[in-house]
């Protein structure tokens, strides 16, 4: 009978070390798909982060053209027509930096990485981004090469109603969000005014793709 059951559990012992083998590679792999998120998320963070940049630098260098729009009365050609520079996308590879990732000029869905859509009332941003770190080693063969990317667009949006009240250079009325009460006058205006007065006009924020 001794010998019986030593005969037995030498005969489990090989599957028990399977056993405990196939454990432990599913814990490696699962670390491995947490490492691959984790990295993701970040690309999504450093996206995120670029597409909001690009947008809200943009609305900063909007004071002189809005108020030569409310000088002409030409305001609706210019919520329909104006173009924005290349000059806000640097703030987004700034920010895209300041996450460990940068501007991904190869995503052939976003060439350049950085793209504007223009629209009225509402223009967007596209940011694509790919991380400088990797997923890092793990059971997984190439993770320790693979980079994250990821990609978020933001909108800068005009949020009023406007009403010219007299000739060319007159004070123009606006309600924002349904709010009345702002009246911008054109010819005394500077630009340091601009940072407050151009978040009560224009919201910048993300949208789904």
């Amino acid at each position: 009978m001794i010998a019986k059951f030593r005969g037995d559990a030498g005969q489990a012992f090989p599957i028990y070390v399977v056993m405990v083998a196939g454990l432990l590679f599913l814990a490696f792999a699962f670390f491995a798909v947490g490492q691959a998120s984790a990295t993701r998320n970040g690309a999504q963070g450093a996206a995120d982060a670029a597409a909001l940049a690009a947008a809200q630098d943009a609305r900063d260098g909007l004071g002189p053209p809005f108020i030569n729009a409310l000088m002409t009365n030409t305001l609706d050609e210019f919520l329909r027509d104006y173009r924005f520079t290349p000059y806000p996308c640097v703030q987004a590879q700034r920010l895209a930096s300041a996450n460990r990732a940068d501007i991904d000029v190869r995503d052939p869905k976003n060439p350049g990485g950085c793209n504007w859509e223009y629209g009225y009332l509402q223009d967007k941003v596209t940011a694509s981004v790919e991380t400088r770190y990797t997923v890092g080693d793990s059971v997984i063969p190439g993770t320790e090469t693979k980079h994250a990317t990821a990609d978020a667009t933001a909108v800068i949006e005009f949020r009023c109603t406007y009403k010219f009240k007299g000739d060319p250079g007159d004070p123009v009325d606006f309600a924002c969000d349904g709010r009345d009460g702002l009246s911008i006058d054109p010819t005394d205006f500077d630009q340091d005014s601009w940072a407050a007065l151009s978040k009560a006009i224009f919201a910048v924020h993300l949208v789904d793709d």
